[in-house]
């Protein structure tokens, strides 16, 4: 992504903080998976959204109507010893030259300069409770400002949480924004349809994984989420990791997976059998879901608010599963029961953006947010019948089906940035036969 889409994102965002206030915006830190090893660093998504900076140990101050400098970057500094170790660092000087700091220094200096930048100004805008150690900073350079208030220092009134701003920001995607979404997309469709090519009775649910590892690295992205791939039972169990179990024939297999690219996630699920073919339970069972996910689906367009799409997956399933004989009575009382809840407990969606469950009200003065253009949101009913549901005949038993896209708003109506990624019972068995 280019550096002025973050400028124009920072200059959005100064205009609505106001003159007289200060932003500070850490990234995360970098964690420890055990003795001497650490996760892959991700950098926190309200600090990148705002500076496309990804290394650890940074902090961005925004002070709007600064004559000096409005973007200010706190990071490493160059250091071979360590980069020889550990990698490149940009540096105070790729601070600037490379992502348009209009100033930078050393993150080591940061308890030094950072309050002379709060003084005299009246809102400091920080989210509170992302980084408990970093708050506790914060707290103490205000103290510290106010320890010197008998000498002219001023320090600031008022605690604003960014959140509240950025979060809204974030919420609509622009152009360069979906163009990314768009290729997360791609890249995870085009694994999800190699996994049901490869797909074959008595493999274990981790090499399918694998095709997912391996679609997503070659493409220069990661995994937005650990992959789920659940056969059988376990497509039951909603966020089921283990995946270290074997694809027995007759089975379904749910794989729920995305990609990262820049920051940028996609969520994807499909749900297959195993063998090639749906059994005919399967099949009655699945053209369930996806009419639900149909219905739902065609309830995303501006205007409708966002329980439209939940409203409609809920009373298409609770009438296929009536018509199917799962659920017993009129699909009116049914719904106003929930009883649908006893096979399908989750909602039908969630934002989607730079993180998988991405930010953004569902309620504004609590009624549920009208849906606008820009904003993307994935669509995914499911129905989960494990063994033994009480109630549920045999038939039904080890089937757990999940059928997720990614949806943007647009102007007229909406899109499906998975479409892509075959769906159909149809679509599914030719593709799996062309693997074969």
């Amino acid at each position: 992504m280019k550096m002025t889409e973050f400028t124009r994102r920072r200059k959005q965002l100064m205009r609505m903080m106001g003159q007289d206030a200060l932003a500070i915006v850490p990234t995360a830190p970098e964690r420890r998976r055990n003795r001497d090893v650490d996760y892959p660093y991700r950098a926190d998504s309200d600090f990148f959204y705002l500076t496309g900076f990804p290394e650890p140990e940074a902090v961005a101050v925004l002070i709007p109507g600064r004559t000096h400098g409005e973007y200010l970057l706190f990071c490493r500094e160059r250091d071979p010893l360590l980069e020889t170790w550990n990698g490149r660092r940009a540096g105070t000087q790729g601070a600037c030259e490379r992502y348009d700091a209009d100033d930078a220094f050393p993150i080591t200096d940061i308890d030094e300069i950072l309050p002379g930048l709060m003084e005299g100004r009246d809102r400091v805008f920080y989210t509170m409770g992302a980084y408990t150690d970093f708050d506790s900073r914060v707290i103490g350079w205000v103290n510290q400002l106010r320890k010197g208030s008998r000498s002219g220092q001023r320090s600031p009134d008022e605690f604003v949480s960014l959140e509240h701003f950025l979060h809204d920001m974030r919420l609509y995607k622009s152009r360069a924004e979906i163009a990314l979404m768009r290729k997360s997309a791609r890249i995870a469709g085009l694994a999800h349809k190699r996994a049901m090519q490869i797909c074959r009775p008595g493999m274990m649910e981790y090499e399918i994984e694998a095709v997912f590892q391996h679609a997503f690295r070659s493409a220069g992205t990661m995994p937005a989420y650990p992959p789920i791939v659940g056969g059988g039972e376990n497509g039951c169990i909603l966020h089921y990791t283990e995946n270290n179990a074997p694809l027995e024939d007759g089975d379904l297999i749910l794989i729920d997976a995305g990609a990262e690219l820049e920051c940028y996630a996609s969520d994807i699920t499909r749900t297959f059998p195993v063998n090639g073919r749906f059994s005919k339970t399967q099949k009655a069972l699945y053209e369930v879901v996806l009419a639900a996910q149909q219905a739902a689906i065609n309830k995303v367009k501006p205007g409708n608010h966002w329980n439209a799409p939940h409203e409609a997956a809920i009373r298409t399933l609770t009438r296929g599963l009536v018509d199917l004989g799962i659920l017993k009575g009129t699909v009116s009382a049914l719904v106003k029961k929930e009883a649908y809840r006893t096979v399908y407990m989750h909602r039908t969606g969630h934002w989607l953006g730079m993180d998988v469950h991405d930010v953004g009200d569902y309620k504004v003065g609590g009624e549920w947010r009208v849906l606008e253009p820009g904003m993307v949101l994935t669509v995914e009913p499911g129905v989960y019948i494990p063994s033994r549901t009480k109630g549920v005949l045999r038939k039904w038993w080890g089937n757990g089906i999940r059928i997720e896209d990614d949806v943007m708003v647009t102007k007229d109506g909406n899109e499906v940035l998975s479409a892509g990624v075959p769906k159909t019972v149809e679509e599914i068995e030719s593709v799996m036969d062309s693997g074969r």
